[in-house]
């Protein structure tokens, strides 16, 4: 393939990326973050640090952690810590999903640049869609798709932030759970290997479990037990099989 050749087939990856994302996905991303900027206004922040939570942090829960941990008046490196915790979900994705998308003409800087704007949602989406592009379009495609996605958040951050007067508590929250219920059907409803589906009902039996005994705690310990303990029913499995 020549290189005009090259490169016009990752603008239209790119572009493919941008288009989907401004579908279901962006509307739900959407959506979560007008209920963020809402509660920031509700929190005493300005709409410039608003929007500056969503692009940097890019994660709800680890926003949500920074508000609550605001009013409860926390010191600022316990703060940091608590949203950085939060944010370790995504060594693994970002350890499943680079390879995937490391194409002949991806560089190492390249690669790190667009895992910044990883998330859930992305994650999820380019995990499912690559599968049949050829390998030269899969990282042009993740940064289209996930690029748009984080424009989007910052973009419905501030108009949530403006919008906050009209919404109340219940309306807010209700924005804010719509990410990650899309994330788990999107991902339940691409679950293939046994692997998978053992390790999402370990999850969503553990979570609850371990947030009865220690709800600060609960998703980090929990996802740690769900996972572990379905690791190891695969294993068993395995073993019985050989």
């Amino acid at each position: 393939m020549s290189e005009a050749g090259y490169r016009v087939r990752v603008r239209r990856a790119r572009l493919r990326g941008a288009r989907e994302a401004l579908g279901v996905p962006g509307a739900v991303i959407g959506a979560g973050m007008l209920g963020f900027g809402a509660l920031a206004y509700e929190a005493g922040f300005n709409v410039l640090l608003a929007a500056a939570c969503t692009a940097g942090i890019w994660a709800l829960p680890g926003q949500l952690v920074l508000i609550e941990m605001h009013l409860a008046g926390a010191a600022g490196p316990l703060t940091v810590l608590a949203v950085m915790l939060t944010a370790v979900r995504f060594l693994p994705m970002s350890i499943s999903l680079m390879p995937v998308v490391r194409g002949p003409g991806s560089t190492r800087t390249s690669i790190i640049v667009a895992s910044q704007v990883l998330s859930m949602t992305s994650w999820a989406w380019t995990m499912k869609r690559t599968a049949e592009m050829p390998r030269e379009e899969r990282l042009a495609y993740f940064v289209g798709f996930a690029a748009t996605c984080w424009a989007v958040g910052v973009a419905a951050t501030v108009a949530g932030f403006y919008l906050a007067g009209g919404f109340t508590p219940l309306v807010r929250l209700g924005f804010v759970f719509l990410n990650p219920v899309y994330f788990v059907v999107l991902l339940v409803g691409e679950v293939r290997a046994g692997l998978a589906a053992v390790a999402l009902v370990c999850g969503a039996i553990a979570g609850p479990l371990v947030h009865l005994v220690d709800p600060q705690w609960s998703v980090l310990l929990g996802g740690l037990a769900g996972g572990t303990i379905a690791y190891s029913i695969q294993r068993i499995m395995e073993r019985g099989r050989g």
